[in-house]
């Protein structure tokens, strides 16, 4: 099937509604110190994120604590996606690589594609799709109760669009990418809906 022949109108959030509905839970505040301001994470304190067991390219269980220790980007998505998705992980994907380059020293970064499309989305198909952005991009996938769990912990929205044939459908589904810090918090929101060196300059605000 050829997926960009499919007719494709992408209902995404916008950024800053996911902002406004996160706004109970964060803290956008600028603390003083020593008269100067110093900009906290936008997302500082907000409940997004968690443990979850999901499934990688070699179909053995990746939990989210194997990331601990690490600065990590997730984005929910699918590989049958045609256009929004692959665009926003080739931005994280070069921003990521423009941020290492600019920053050799800095604490390493792992983009983290999770599928919101487990029926099509195998442990094969989404890690092929993930390493198309590079080697140190991972892919997972898992049960759909296990895909609606994680879903839910970071406040993404998705749903199934009903098509011609049972394998030929759209997702639609919530655009964006989360900053988590080493510890597993959530630090801010990424623009890989603009470009890459967007996104380099955001993580050049939260990494160390």
């Amino acid at each position: 099937m050829n997926r960009r022949a499919m007719a494709h109108t992408f209902r995404s959030i916008p950024m800053r509604s996911i902002l406004a509905a996160l706004a109970a839970t964060c803290t956008f505040a600028l603390a003083a110190c020593g008269g100067a301001p110093s900009e906290k994470p936008p997302l500082e304190g907000a409940a997004i994120g968690g443990d979850f067991t999901l499934t990688g390219k070699d179909g053995k269980a990746v939990k989210w604590s194997d990331f601990a220790g690490k600065y990590r980007i997730v984005y929910f998505g699918y590989t049958f996606c045609p256009d929004v998705c692959p665009l926003d992980m080739q931005n994280i994907a070069q921003g990521v690589r423009l941020f290492a380059k600019e920053h050799p020293d800095s604490s390493p970064i792992v983009p983290i594609f999770i599928t919101i499309d487990p029926q099509r989305d195998t442990a094969e198909v989404v890690g092929k799709y993930a390493a198309n952005f590079g080697p140190n991009v991972v892919g997972l996938t898992g049960t759909p109760d296990q895909i609606a769990d994680v879903a839910k912990k970071w406040a993404v929205f998705y749903q199934k669009r009903d098509g011609a044939k049972p394998d030929a459908y759209l997702m639609d589904h919530s655009r964006a990418s989360y900053l988590m810090g080493p510890n597993g918090e959530a630090i801010a929101l990424l623009p890989s809906e603009q470009d890459g060196k967007a996104v380099a300059s955001e993580l050049a605000k939260w990494v160390r």
